[in-house]
Order: C-alpha cells, then structure tokens, then sequence
C-alpha cells in the first residue's frame, strides 16, 4: 500500500467545538508501551501520547511533527512509532496531511493503540505494521460542544462532511465498501493486529522485538509524562476529563510558600492532593 493513493482530508476547526478523547480509548491505552531502544533510528517519530493542538512536552502536535519531518529532510524515509489513544480529529487529520505530503517512504508501526485520530495517522502510511496485542479503534468524529438545540443541529451538520471524509480514507486503505466503513465508525469498531492485517488497515504484524514495556516508575517519568498517566488514571476513576484538566492545572500552578520553598501553598494543594486521592482510590 503506497500514501500516494489516500485521499487528502480538509481539517477545518468550528469555533466553540472542540474534538477530544473517548473515556474507552482512554481507559484502555497502556502508555507503558514505547519503541525499544534498539528500533529507534535517526529517522524515526514518536507519537506516545495524545494527539493535542497543545497540551505538553509528551503531546503529539501537528506542529511538532512538521519540525521532524523537516530535520529528516523530505525525501527521505520515516518511521513513525505509534501508542496513542487519540485525542484532537483535526490535529489528526492535519499529521495525516503532512505524511501524505512526505516524498520518502512513511512506515507507521502500532505498538499497543492507534485509536481514534491516532488511527487516521496511521493510515497515511506506505507501510503499517501493527503489533499482535495492538488494536486499532475508529469511530465517528467525536466533540464536545455547548449551545441550544439549534447550536447542536448545527453541530451535527457540519460533522457529515468530516465522517464521510474518515469513511472515504478508511476506505481507501482498505478496499471495505464505503457503506461498511461508516457502519464501523457509527458502532466504534475495535480491530485487533491480526484481524487488521486480514481487512487491509495494517500490511502486516510488527515484530515483539521492536516493542519495549516501560517500567512504570513514576519517579523516572516527565513532569508531563507524569500528567499523562495521572490523567489516565483519573479516567479510569471515571473522573470528567474539565475536571482532571482542572486538577491537573491545580496541581502545575501551585504557588510555593514563603516559609518553605518550593513547597506548594496550604491553602491550595489540600484540596487538589484529596480531590486525587480519592479518586485514584476509586480505581
């Protein structure tokens, strides 16, 4: 399968709509998975966390990815290593723009999840390889939006466009009828390393020996690799995603004392630190 056959996508922004992450895809990434040491090369790309105009450090961004593409030079190959959960259609859809556009060959290997607009990236690929244990989600085009009925109405008008336009590249990739790629988006269909390979998403399975399992130590992580994960974990304490961006921003923000620095304020941190305890220990 070659890039140069998929169809290019528009990835026009609606003001007040914003794209996010589904609580399932979320739940069931493991961001412990990464590329072994040995697998990364040069020319390689890393998409280890959600797809996000903006967020941090571990985000995947469309501007970031243009900076890579532009230090590998243009024509020459690429391999781009993916464990996401997904995150922003749009941001999506933009990388997905620019690996079409890439004169070298783009190799996209699925290391544990390539769901929602991480799956979209994934299909600009010449080549995809996906792990056994690694699955690939799609679905429609999911929002988060505010307004009255009229508001919504509209919402769901301008979102057609973008659904057909994800049936159109699934279909392409693979051969399945159009009609059948936007009953798997209507159901969010999950489809595992075999069963990608068989159906034309994936070419073929990515080797165990390219994967690496990460060892989980919080106290060997980012500050936003850090973030990452307790994100995840208050999803999986079923935690509304404005409420973790809000603790989360709680906890960066913090304002060090006067008489202990470095320490974050009494009047802040209690709060934040029990509104996450109890939540990771509901998990």
């Amino acid at each position: 399968m070659t890039n140069r056959t998929m169809p290019m996508a528009l990835a026009n922004r609606m003001p007040g709509v914003k794209s996010d992450l589904t609580p399932k895809a979320l739940q069931s990434w493991n961001p412990d998975l990464q590329p072994a040491a040995e697998a990364l090369g040069d020319n390689s790309i890393t998409m280890l966390g959600t797809i996000e105009p903006s967020y941090g450090d571990d985000t995947v961004t469309a501007k970031r990815v243009s900076a890579a593409l532009r230090k590998i030079g243009a024509d020459n190959p690429v391999d781009i290593f993916i464990n996401s959960p997904g995150g922003d259609v749009f941001e999506g859809l933009a990388i997905y723009s620019m690996l079409l556009e890439h004169k070298g060959k783009v190799t996209v290997k699925v290391l544990g999840l390539a769901a929602s607009a991480a799956s979209i990236v994934a299909m600009a690929a010449d080549e995809l390889q996906i792990m056994r244990s690694a699955f690939l989600m799609i679905h429609n085009t999911w929002v988060c939006a505010c307004g009255d009925k009229h508001a919504f109405r509209e919402v769901a008008n301008w979102l057609d466009p973008f659904d057909s336009a994800l049936a159109d590249i699934y279909h392409a990739r693979t051969g399945i009828e159009k009609p059948d790629v936007t009953t798997m988006l209507d159901k969010e269909t999950w489809i595992g390393g075999a069963d990608a390979v068989e159906r034309g998403f994936a070419d073929s399975l990515l080797g165990a020996e390219q994967v690496s399992q990460g060892v989980g130590n919080a106290s060997n992580l980012s500050p936003d690799a850090a973030k990452i994960k307790a994100d995840l974990l208050m999803a999986r304490g079923n935690a509304p995603r404005s409420m973790r961006r809000e603790l989360l921003a709680a906890l960066q923000s913090g304002t060090p004392s006067a008489a202990e620095p470095g320490t974050p304020s009494a009047a802040q941190k209690p709060p934040v630190a029990k509104a996450l305890l109890d939540i990771f220990q509901n998990t």
